[in-house]
């Protein structure tokens, strides 16, 4: 069921088309991966469709899964995040190396005969490495906790002049770095104590546990993966030379005088053509000045305004017996829907949670 998530939310994720199409893909690529790795499980663990015979083709790409989430973070972070093979090679070697170790491997049973004698000394001991130590296990879990630290600090150090990472947006990345380094952290403790202490039984009593844990996050990443594929999470910059950005604060001041001593938020037909003729300056300019100076848009400055009025109504005692309603279109608001939309976007909160903690 794991393995069927992965994949159906996978194909999903990668035929989205819209501005995290590419974290969409790489995010696409762990489910793959993810989904690939409880299939064979499946097969191994229940001895599925003869295992002893795809034993030889299918292929354990351990390795792979904390280069894959690092490329999904800077494709989600970085504009414009193009993969490079010239400059990222170094991050497919890990699995470039488990994949030729693999092969070799599995090449030994054309050889062994069920005597130490029938391999050679390379062969044993990188049978007995690969087979009866943790290696993979603890190699693919250390590689996932090294790149989701990378990861992290990639999230924490990003904004430029140019652009800046929408932190409340990461969050959910953030978190799914947080379950991959406490789920590898927990493989790690689980298989050394199995290897130093009960001589890497590994039994199911480890195995499903693990695997179990394992199809959990292909749920959890798929569908949350799913719910954010169109979350933007950068947010552009414009760049302004001294003069400019001068002449924006002062308007901004004007702007602000404006509101509180003329009261223009009242007017329940206030628009961006009327306030910039009141401020003197064109509508563009005036849709800068609270893009770039205050970082609102029109309506949610406007709405700023009259919300902060409403509560003064509310607080006096003159006002108890007017609905909330009422006070709303009096500080300004048009309409029902209107007002309860600015409310619950500026504020989070309901206008009934509003008036009864005033």
């Amino acid at each position: 069921m794991g393995a069927i998530q992965g994949v159906t939310y996978g194909i999903i994720l990668w035929k989205n088309q819209n501005i995290n199409k590419t974290a969409n893909r790489f995010l696409a690529i762990i489910l793959w991966f993810f989904a690939y790795r409880l299939f064979v499980e499946v097969l191994k663990l229940f001895d599925i469709g003869n295992y002893d015979t795809w034993y030889h083709i299918l292929l354990e790409y351990n390795w792979i899964y904390g280069a894959l989430i690092y490329f999904f973070v800077q494709a989600y972070v970085i504009p414009n995040f193009k993969l490079s093979i010239k400059l990222d090679w170094i991050h497919f070697l890990p699995v470039t190396i488990e994949f030729l170790w693999s092969n070799f491997i599995k090449s030994q049973n054309f050889y062994w005969d069920g005597t130490k004698e029938s391999l050679s000394s390379l062969g044993y001991w990188g049978y007995v490495v690969w087979m009866h130590w943790p290696t993979q296990y603890i190699i693919s879990a250390l590689l996932i906790i090294i790149y989701t630290h990378k990861s992290e600090k990639l999230l924490a150090n990003n904004s430029s002049n140019s652009y800046e990472v929408l932190t409340k947006n990461t969050i959910w990345i953030r978190s799914l770095l947080k379950l991959m380094k406490i789920y590898s952290s927990v493989v790690i403790a689980v298989v050394l104590t199995d290897f130093l202490f009960f001589d890497y039984a590994f039994n199911a009593n480890y195995h499903y546990p693990i695997f179990i844990g394992m199809a959990l996050i292909t749920y959890w990443l798929g569908l949350i993966g799913f719910n954010k594929k169109d979350n933007q999470v950068l947010k552009l910059k414009s760049v302004l030379d001294p003069k400019e950005k001068a002449q924006l604060h002062t308007i901004a001041t004007n702007l602000k005088q404006l509101m509180t001593e003329k009261q223009l938020y009242k007017n329940p037909d206030l628009t961006l053509t009327t306030l910039s003729e009141a401020l003197g300056v064109k509508s563009y300019v005036t849709t800068k000045c609270l893009n770039l100076i205050f970082e609102l848009k029109f309506n949610d400055f406007v709405n700023t305004y009259r919300i902060e009025e409403l509560k003064i109504l509310l607080k006096n005692p003159k006002n108890d017996n007017y609905t909330l309603l009422s006070l709303a279109f009096e500080a300004g608001f048009n309409s029902k829907a209107s007002f309860n939309r600015a409310v619950k976007k500026l504020t989070g909160k309901s206008p009934s949670h509003l008036k009864s903690h005033i």
